[in-house]
C-alpha cells in the first residue's frame, strides 16, 4: 500500500452544517454509551462529502465529536483510500480501475487520457481545478471493462473516443449518463442474449411443466414401493400373580 499523507496546505477551520450535523447527532444515537467512536468512519465521510475531500481540520473536529484522540481518527482517514487527503477536481474527481481485466481491456489507455485532459499526474489538479484522476484497485465492474467512476456514478465498456467526450461533458457542466456507454443493459452479454432465450425461463406465457410423480416413482426399486407389513402386536404381559 502506498503511503498516504495528510495534504501540506489546510484550511484554518472546519464546521458541519447544520443539516448535517443534525445527521451527525442522530448517528450517535445509534451507538450505546461509550461506544460513539464505531461512527466514526460514517461520520468522516459526510464531513469529506461536506467538504469535496478530508481535511486536517475536519479529521479534528470529528475527534472532538467522538471523543476520540486525533492519531487515532488520522490511521483510519489514510487507511481507507475511499478518503481524499488532497483537493479533488470540483466538477469531476476520475478514479480509473486498474485491475487486470480493465488493464487487459484497456485501462492504460484511459490513463493516457487522464495525462492528456486533466493532469500529467495523478492526484493534482486540472489547470483550473475542474478536475482530477487517480488509478484505483478494482470497482465491481469487470465484465463491463474498461471503466471508471466518476464521484459516486460508474462509466463502463469504455473507449479512449468515448471516454473523451465524457471528460468533455463534465469540464462543460453536464453530467453524462452513467452505466454502460455501448449497447447493453447493465451487465448483459455485448450483442445480445446468446444462451437462456427461452422466455418460459422467466415466467414467460409457456405451459409450466409439472413433474412427473409415476414417472419418478417407477425409477424407484420394488422394495422401496412395496408398502411395508403391518407389524405385529406384541403378546400381551400376564400380570405377576401376588
Amino acid at each position: 500500500m502506498s503511503v498516504r499523507r495528510l495534504n501540506p496546505e489546510q484550511p484554518a477551520k472546519f464546521a458541519f452544517t447544520r443539516e448535517n450535523l443534525a445527521w451527525a447527532k442522530a448517528q450517535l444515537k445509534k451507538y450505546p454509551p461509550g461506544k460513539q467512536a464505531s461512527a466514526v468512519i460514517p461520520i468522516l465521510w459526510r464531513a469529506h462529502e461536506q467538504e469535496g475531500w478530508l481535511t486536517r481540520p475536519a479529521m479534528e473536529y470529528v475527534a472532538e465529536m467522538l471523543d476520540m484522540s486525533f492519531i487515532r481518527v488520522y490511521e483510519v482517514a489514510t487507511f481507507y483510500t475511499m478518503f481524499q487527503l488532497s483537493p479533488v477536481g470540483k466538477k469531476a474527481h476520475v478514479q480509473v480501475c486498474g485491475t487486470t481485466p480493465c488493464m487487459l481491456s484497456g485501462s492504460e489507455d484511459l490513463i493516457g487520457v487522464c495525462r492528456k485532459k486533466i493532469a500529467e499526474h495523478p492526484h493534482q489538479l486540472s489547470a483550473d481545478g475542474a478536475m482530477s484522476w487517480e488509478e484505483v484497485e478494482c470497482l465491481g465492474a469487470c465484465v463491463n471493462a474498461p471503466m471508471v467512476q466518476v464521484f459516486k456514478d460508474t462509466y463502463e465498456d469504455l473507449t479512449p473516443e468515448i471516454f473523451e467526450r465524457i471528460l468533455d461533458d463534465f469540464a462543460a457542466g453536464r453530467t453524462p449518463k452513467p452505466g454502460p456507454q455501448g449497447d447493453r443493459r447493465t451487465s448483459t452479454p455485448a450483442g445480445g442474449l446468446t444462451t437462456l432465450t427461452d422466455p418460459a425461463l422467466y415466467g414467460g406465457k409457456a405451459a409450466k411443466v409439472k413433474p412427473a410423480r409415476k414417472a419418478v416413482a417407477a425409477k424407484k426399486p420394488a422394495a422401496a414401493r412395496a408398502k411395508p407389513a403391518a407389524r405385529a402386536k406384541s403378546p400381551a404381559k400376564t400380570p405377576k400373580a401376588k
